[in-house]
């Protein structure tokens, strides 16, 4: 559990807040009571931090990581000591028919987060990577010292932050460490391109779910509460232990699951087994497995998943289910009890 001592009073500046892991892991940090600010793009944008009452407790900055004056100001106005780099373009597909905005947002908007951190002095940087950042190795599942070798514009852009922030660690002597997660889950995941948060919205409507690829592939999963212990556990151990800098960390359940076995895992919790998915077999250049060790995490950081997959699904769909009965952006109850 977090040591609420240490974040108490702590200013924290997180980007890609109004994502999935940012909007809980802001919500969690806003409670433990650290001075929260928060980089948007768009205070419109619908998310568990824009559209609750978590925005009247922490402070937003409206801009863009690729504006450098903006991210320096900020930290050096806020006297920012922990940074939580979570922003970026993470949706495949889009990565796929646009790969120059991907890699100018992940790769370049990390090189002038971490410099800026560099700069005023930050004293912990966490970089939110992705198990994709391994790209595709015949060994699984991936441990940290697996080679970096992403082929797709995703992939690569993951891949190439990590080396980034590598760099930054050992050549500039800035404390940061690099956070790889399997596939996140959760409640208030607007991003409804994702599997998970679209097979639990067209069971609630009664169609069939269409699985994109052939649904033979294997995957890792964390529920997104799992993820938030990983980061702030992670943000104390390297305040404590300059060690950890440039090093990285995978989090999973390690628990490898076929796509297909999934959908009729989701199906059985939500009592519509009767639906069978359609499997369109469309996507093409898909990574047949990919799942994590976690032993280092296990090991250094005292880690373990509190949740299994089922125990996550079950409060995820109980969220999506509070989420369209109110027919409001995010319901506060369902975030409450989610």
């Amino acid at each position: 559990m977090a040591n609420r001592s240490f974040w108490q009073g702590r200013p924290v500046f997180v980007t890609g807040g109004t994502g999935l892991l940012g909007g809980w892991l802001v919500s969690s940090l806003v409670d433990l009571g650290a001075e929260v600010v928060v980089l948007v793009r768009n205070c419109t944008a619908r998310s568990m931090v824009t559209s609750t009452s978590i925005a009247d407790r922490v402070s937003l900055v409206v801009g863009d990581l690729q504006d450098t004056a903006l991210i320096r100001r900020t930290m050096t106005g806020y006297s920012v000591d922990t940074v939580f780099h979570l922003a970026a373009q993470a949706i495949v597909g889009k990565a796929a028919t646009d790969p120059i905005s991907t890699l100018e947002v992940n790769v370049r908007g990390t090189w002038n987060l971490l410099d800026a951190s560099r700069q005023c002095g930050v004293k912990q940087v966490l970089v939110a990577s992705s198990g994709k950042a391994y790209g595709s190795s015949p060994d699984v599942p991936y441990t940290e010292n697996t080679p970096l070798q992403g082929r797709h514009p995703y992939d690569v852009s993951k891949s190439c932050a990590d080396l980034i922030s590598t760099m930054f660690a050992l050549s500039c002597d800035l404390p940061v460490s690099i956070v790889r997660c399997a596939n996140l889950f959760g409640g208030a995941d607007m991003n409804f391109s994702r599997m998970i948060p679209d097979l639990i919205r067209a069971t609630l409507r009664g169609e069939p779910f269409e699985i994109r690829s052939d649904g033979r592939s294997r995957r890792d999963f964390l529920y997104v509460r799992d993820a938030v212990e990983a980061y702030l556990s992670l943000a104390e151990a390297l305040a404590g232990n300059r060690s950890f800098s440039g090093e990285a960390f995978n989090f999973g359940l390690e628990r490898q699951i076929r796509l297909l076995d999934l959908v009729r895992t989701v199906l059985d919790l939500m009592g519509r087994s009767d639906l069978q998915p359609t499997i369109r077999n469309s996507v093409n250049g898909e990574i047949q497995d990919q799942y994590l060790c976690c032993e280092r995490a296990r090991k250094l950081l005292g880690w373990e998943p509190a949740y299994t997959l089922e125990q996550g699904l079950i409060e995820t769909i109980a969220w999506y289910r509070a989420f369209f009965q109110a027919d409001v952006a995010v319901p506060a109850s369902a975030l409450a009890t989610a």
